[in-house]
C-alpha cells in the first residue's frame, strides 16, 4: 500500500501524540499534531490531510466540535479516540461523522492498522485529483481540500454556503438540481433558511467566476427547473 498520506493526530496528552506520531512515522506517513481543537482545525485548514484521529475530549474545541466543522466541508476520513466506552458515546460520534471509534487505553499497533484499513477503504476507488478541478486553461480552479478558489490565477473569496453549493454543482457536472436539492445536498435537511436564498448565493457565485454574468457558462439556470454545472 503507498503510504503517502498526511495524517493529523489530536489530543492533548503529549505521549499519546508522541507514540503515535512515532508509529505512523515509521509506517511512511507524514503526521501532524495538535494538542487542542483550535490547534486541529488550523491545521486541517491550511494543510492537505488525508485522515483525522481525534481525541473526544479535548480544550478549547472538543473532538466532536471539531468532527462536525469538518464535516461541513470534507469528508475526509476521521477516527475518534476516546476514555469513553458507553454504546451511546460511540453512536454519538458515528452519528456526527466520525468513521470509526478506539477506545483508550489502546495498542498503537492497532491503531496503525485501522489507519491502514481506513486509508484503503476511503481512497482506493478515489482519484486524488478529484479534490481539484480547472477548467478552460486555468481560467477557474477549485481546491477544495485548501477550499480555494481561484479566477485567471487570482484566488477569490467564497463564504462557506458558497463552497458547499459549489461542491455539488462541480461533483454532478451537467445533473440539474432544484433549489431544494440544493438546500437538501449542501446545507442538509434540517437546513433552515428557504429555498429562494440559493438564487442569491448563485447570484453571488456567478458575480465571482463568470465573465458575462446574463450568458453563464459555469453555473447555468435551467428555468423552470433549477441550476447545473456546465463547465468543461
Amino acid at each position: 500500500m503507498d503510504n503517502n498520506y498526511n495524517i493529523l493526530i489530536a489530543d492533548d496528552e503529549i505521549k499519546i501524540l508522541e507514540i503515535v506520531d512515532l508509529y505512523l512515522s515509521k509506517e511512511g506517513y507524514t503526521v501532524y499534531k495538535a494538542k487542542n481543537g483550535e490547534e486541529a482545525l488550523h491545521i486541517f485548514e491550511n494543510e492537505k490531510i488525508d485522515l483525522v484521529i481525534l481525541d473526544l475530549m479535548m480544550p478549547k474545541l472538543s473532538g466532536e466540535e471539531v468532527c462536525m466543522k469538518i464535516r461541513q466541508t470534507c469528508d475526509v476520513p476521521i477516527i475518534m479516540l476516546t476514555a469513553k466506552s458507553e454504546v451511546d458515546d460511540k453512536l454519538l460520534g458515528l452519528s456526527i461523522g466520525a468513521d470509526d471509534y478506539v477506545t483508550k487505553p489502546f495498542s498503537a499497533r492497532e491503531l496503525v492498522g485501522r489507519v491502514h484499513a481506513m486509508l484503503r477503504r476511503s481512497y482506493k476507488d478515489k482519484n486524488p485529483a478529484a479534490d481539484y478541478f480547472s477548467f478552460n486553461d486555468g481560467d477557474f480552479e477549485v481546491d477544495f481540500r485548501k477550499m480555494i478558489v481561484k479566477k485567471r490565477g487570482s484566488e477569490v473569496k467564497f463564504t462557506t454556503n458558497e463552497f458547499k453549493i459549489l461542491k455539488v454543482l462541480l461533483a454532478n457536472p451537467g445533473q440539474i438540481f432544484s433549489r431544494n436539492q440544493l438546500v437538501e445536498k449542501a446545507f442538509g435537511f434540517d437546513y433552515g433558511g428557504y429555498d429562494r436564498t440559493i438564487d442569491t448565493h448563485i447570484k453571488n457565485i456567478r458575480q465571482k467566476i463568470e465573465d458575462d454574468q446574463k450568458n453563464p457558462k459555469y453555473i447555468q439556470t435551467i428555468y423552470g427547473i433549477g441550476y447545473k454545472f456546465g463547465g468543461k
